[in-house]
């Protein structure tokens, strides 16, 4: 739950919490189970030290939708597996049915209650949330070879060096209670393995349970896992960039799921372009411009004539007279001085291949910095009149004057 390819912004809130489209990351995934009926509790797993900022946000989901929301902090990183395995107990606790695992860093429209009528249907220990990629973008994933009549799992490979499949591993998945005894299995496996090296360094050793190669690898084909596919949105969160581009996918679906989220244009109010939302405490100047996809964190304050496009402002936060702000996330309290510009430059899917997928950021090519949406960490000053071009300026940051495809630290 650290997010280290997040940073900065990783460094004031755990990565799960970060605003997308107005609300805290993994509040999405929380909607989308609270409406799946019969959802009896929701549990969060990580490795992440529990702090007021958590504890509110669990107190508040919890009343919001009126379900148990707890936090279960692992001893150790224990992989994709190695928490459910953990905690089995405590999931299991109650006797379900069938439990939802959700990766927290994925943008989807969650098809939930799809996946239950699938499973019940034709109940089996695992079933896959899957969707599509181009043929090179598929090598970033999880690729899962299907039988195209009953959507058995043939053959998984995690990011395979060569083309498998273009059905990719969403990250969503829903399990059977006889899920846990593959992860039980792989636990005995690590735990024998370990005593043979005699290594104790390598503790936590056999709590490490990776799910897409020790479990999804070893069972597949043998009737045991299955894929649900959409066609719904879907994006990985692995960095700030693709943190923009999944409030823009949240916020096109707020027309559908929450309307009431999106700013409206009112006489004597900012102009509204595309989808913005706007937090209640903002205040923002009317003679501003805003979107399309923006938005607005609580206590921003956005002086006359701002203009913002494909940005996040988060809390706090101050654009001075005439500020433009493009392709950027402003941090916490931080200001950008009157007249004042701030632009990135987007790294999104190609618009006209259906398939293509949010590009693996890598920071550096060649030894030099590659143009990527603008970040300002949290408390930094930018001066009046001037470019903040394609950068990364790290938390309390006072800037002096214009700097482009640079990381100011």
């Amino acid at each position: 739950m650290e997010g280290t390819r997040f940073r900065p912004l990783s460094f004031e809130v755990p990565k799960p919490l970060f605003p997308v489209a107005g609300v805290p990351m993994i509040q999405h995934h929380i909607e989308a189970c609270a409406q799946v009926p019969g959802m009896q509790e929701i549990l969060l797993i990580g490795f992440y030290q529990p702090d007021e900022a958590l504890t509110q946000f669990l107190e508040a989901a919890q009343q919001e939708f009126n379900l148990p929301v707890r936090y279960l902090q692992e001893f150790a990183p224990l992989g994709t597996g190695g928490g459910l395995y953990h905690f089995r107990d405590q999931i299991l606790a109650g006797a379900p049915e069938a439990f939802f695992v959700l990766n927290a860093d994925v943008c989807s429209d969650f098809p939930l209650c799809a996946m239950l009528d699938a499973h019940r249907r034709q109940r089996h220990p695992f079933l896959l949330l899957g969707t599509t990629a181009n043929r090179t973008q598929s090598l970033n994933y999880g690729c899962i070879v299907e039988n195209p009549q009953t959507h058995e799992v043939l053959h998984y490979v995690e990011k395979p060096s060569t083309f498998i499949s273009d059905i990719i591993n969403c990250g969503i998945y829903l399990f059977s209670p006889e899920a846990l005894k593959p992860l039980r299995d792989v636990f005995q496996r690590n735990q024998q393995d370990r005593q043979l090296e005699e290594s104790p360094g390598s503790w936590p050793g056999a709590g490490t349970i990776r799910l897409e190669q020790d479990v999804f690898s070893a069972l597949a084909g043998q009737g045991q896992i299955y894929v649900h596919l959409t066609d719904g949105i879907w994006s990985q969160i692995k960095s700030a960039g693709s943190a923009l581009y999944a409030s823009r996918l949240y916020l096109s679906r707020y027309q559908i799921t929450h309307p009431e989220r999106l700013a409206k244009h009112t006489p004597g109010g900012p102009r509204i372009r595309g989808n913005v939302y706007i937090h209640p405490t903002a205040k923002v100047a009317p003679s501003a411009v805003l979107g399309p996809n923006v938005s607005i964190g609580k206590g921003v304050t956005l002086g006359e004539g701002v203009r913002l496009r494909e940005s996040i402002v988060l809390h706090g936060a101050t654009l001075q007279e005439h500020t433009c702000v493009l392709h950027s996330i402003v941090g916490w309290g931080s200001t950008v001085g009157r007249w004042a510009r701030v632009e990135g430059t987007p790294n999104d899917p190609n618009p006209n291949d259906p398939r293509a997928r949010m590009d693996s950021e890598s920071l550096f090519k060649d030894g030099k910095l590659l143009p990527a949406i603008t970040i300002l960490g949290c408390r930094v000053r930018i001066p009046a009149e001037v470019l903040i071009l394609n950068s990364i300026v790290l938390p309390h940051k006072e800037l002096s004057r214009s700097f482009t495809n640079q990381i100011i630290l």
